[in-house]
């Protein structure tokens, strides 16, 4: 993530959990699962300033806790919560779920207000922006925008800034303008996300985002764009018109996607999981005619497991044919959660998070179709593993179906961060037919560690981010930042990604650190020699060179030539310090420091 001010090491405030009720007193007890001490489900008979209270009390701990241990997801069964006069006003702080228990976005409704706004990282400086608001999630509720009791700044808009790691799905908004940058805070006013995917929404103000996927959604209209803004099966999306000028990238229609699992209550108060079907050339929204098409699992089917549940336990229920909830809080994993099972779910709520330990690979998915997991984020640990989620195994079984494809739904990764972290490979997929919608991995370039950059480019160590291997794997929304070799390697026939973001590391000691074979750095994006269809749709590569501002890259992009392989809205872009000397193949560039902040663009290769 670019950090265009020298806030150095991030401190965690040392608060403890809030132990919120999970049982609303008018629901059946027998009815209400154990979801874990940090998930809170809320009734539409419970008073607004009750519910107002627990999750004002949640952001004040959350609002700057970046790299905390603690996990918060709240829920809202179906009804309406809040009134025009009366609003509701949830503020989202890091590793929050907010999210609705109706089977469609229309049966829960807030009236009111849910919003992330710029972070301010020095007392007294104005240094305010949202280019770390992480690690959020805001999902299936409709919400009418009211600004009663706001000043007139807060009144103009539903303020969502956010950066990377933060998901808006399911959602149904009206009642105003939905700003995804917080213009009523000090600036900077940058930002750097983002994801919104099956929602439908007003008017959006992009602002300063620099890059951003809509994924099968409705757009009342958008304005602004800063680098990739790019739209996929949107209804009302804006029009190519000029590529860099605007810098919109725009598909009639997403190619292949599965939306999210997500809970929700029946009519008789029963807890289920609504398990979506795979589209093929889709557009709009999935719950526009009724609930989302797929398939229904009761809670009962789920092994439900908490942080101190062992990971011997664990395997044990997946073995036996359980799917896997995994509640909010930090997991311990020292040998691999393994799924062999087709078509099972592993569904993380409140941004449950698996931490590897003693170098093991936290999650381990059989080759086998079906396999979901969704709101799952993984870190390092500080012995180095060989890869944090591998999908099938890399010359094992690859038992594959194009109409039931393993999906990975904000699936976030860390190598450092929040503590000393190394892994060869953050994810790995060997597995054909695969959906990657919507991750981030990241290598970071700033924590708690208390590490200068060369320490941490000798300590937090993580050489690829995304390595494919498989056939027909496509990827909506991927994110890479700051690994020591290629960020992302495709080595897979057939493959497609819809919007890749990726930042070079920041912390290369020196040319000789940041050189291959001859070669000045690698690639932020590399298609393999061998491969002969790929097709990737609007991308960047960033540097940011500061721990040694004379270093080059000579490409942003590296692909065969083949007429097979397509690469459409690509650019580079410097930050402020090195150099990527072309933007793909020795076409295109200088993106140097002569040119900070200005794209250097490719619109089509070749």
């Amino acid at each position: 993530m670019r950090t265009r001010h020298g806030f150095g090491t991030v401190l965690v405030l040392g608060l403890a959990l809030l132990t919120a009720a999970t049982t609303p007193a008018t629901a059946a007890p027998d009815k209400q699962p154990d979801l874990g001490g940090n998930v809170t489900v809320f009734d539409p008979a419970t008073p607004v300033d009750q519910i107002q209270a627990a999750l004002d009390a949640v952001h004040t701990t959350q609002v700057d806790n970046e790299m905390g241990s603690q996990r918060y997801a709240f829920f809202f069964k179906p009804g309406t919560y809040g009134t025009a006069d009366h609003p509701l006003r949830i503020k989202v702080g890091y590793y929050t779920e907010i999210a609705g228990l109706g089977a469609s976005p229309t049966d829960v409704v807030v009236n009111g207000k849910i919003e992330t706004y710029n972070r301010c990282l020095d007392a007294g400086t104005g240094n305010c922006l949202a280019l770390v608001n992480f690690w959020r999630t805001l999902a299936n509720l409709s919400l009418t925008i009211s600004s009663a009791g706001q000043d007139g700044c807060r009144a103009s808009a539903d303020f969502w800034a956010v950066s990377q790691a933060v998901s808006l799905r399911r959602m149904n908004i009206s009642g105003g303008t939905l700003s995804l940058m917080d213009y009523c805070t000090a600036g900077p006013q940058f930002a750097s996300g983002g994801f919104i995917a099956d929602s439908r929404l007003p008017s959006v103000v992009n602002g300063s985002q620099q890059q951003w996927l809509t994924r099968n959604s409705e757009l009342a209209g958008w304005s602004n764009g800063v680098w990739n803004q790019v739209f996929a099966g949107v209804v009302g999306a804006p029009a190519e018109t000029g590529f860099p000028n605007p810098p919109y990238t725009t598909l009639d229609t997403t190619p292949v996607s599965r939306e999210k699992p997500y809970l929700f209550v029946d009519p008789h108060g029963r807890f289920n999981v609504r398990v979506p079907s795979v589209r093929a050339d889709s557009r709009g929204v999935s719950w526009a005619n009724g609930m989302t098409p797929g398939r229904t699992l009761p809670l009962s089917d789920f092994f439900v497991a908490k942080p101190s549940t062992p990971v011997w336990l664990i395997n044990a229920e997946l073995a036996s044919g359980k799917n896997l909830l995994l509640t909010p809080g930090v997991y311990s994993v020292a040998s691999s959660i393994r799924v062999t099972r087709p078509d099972t779910v592993v569904l993380g709520i409140g941004h449950a998070t698996l931490t590897a330990s003693h170098g093991s690979i936290p999650l381990d998915i059989a080759g086998v179709p079906g396999v979901m997991v969704a709101g799952v984020t993984l870190d390092a640990g500080p012995q180095e593993s060989p890869v944090l989620l591998r999908v099938g195994q890399r010359f094992g079984l690859r038992w594959s179906a194009p109409a039931d494809p393993t999906t990975l739904s904000d699936v976030y990764f860390r190598v450092g961060g929040p503590h000393v972290g190394s892994a060869t490979t953050a994810l790995e997929v060997n597995s054909d037919n695969v959906i990657v919608d919507h991750t981030w991995v990241w290598r970071a370039d700033h924590g708690v560690e208390g590490l200068t950059d060369t320490e941490r480019w000798r300590t937090n160590i993580g050489r690829n981010g995304v390595v494919v291997n498989g056939d027909h794997v496509t990827a909506t929304g991927l994110f890479v930042e700051h690994f020591q070799q290629y960020n992302t390697v495709w080595n897979g026939q057939d493959g497609t990604t819809v919007l890749y973001q990726n930042e070079l590391p920041y912390d290369p000691p020196t040319q000789a650190d940041w050189t291959h074979n001859g070669v000045n750095g690698w690639a932020g994006y590399k298609v393999g020699d061998r491969v002969r269809t790929h097709h990737l749709y609007g991308a960047g590569v960033y540097v940011f060179n500061h721990n040694n501002p004379t270093i080059h890259t000579e490409n942003g992009f590296e692909v065969p030539s083949q007429p097979g392989v397509r690469l459409h809205h690509i650019m580079t872009v410097n930050l402020s310090a090195g150099t990527v000397d072309h933007v793909v193949n020795g076409v295109g560039g200088p993106a140097d420091t002569t040119k900070i902040g200005v794209p250097v663009d490719v619109t089509d290769y070749p």
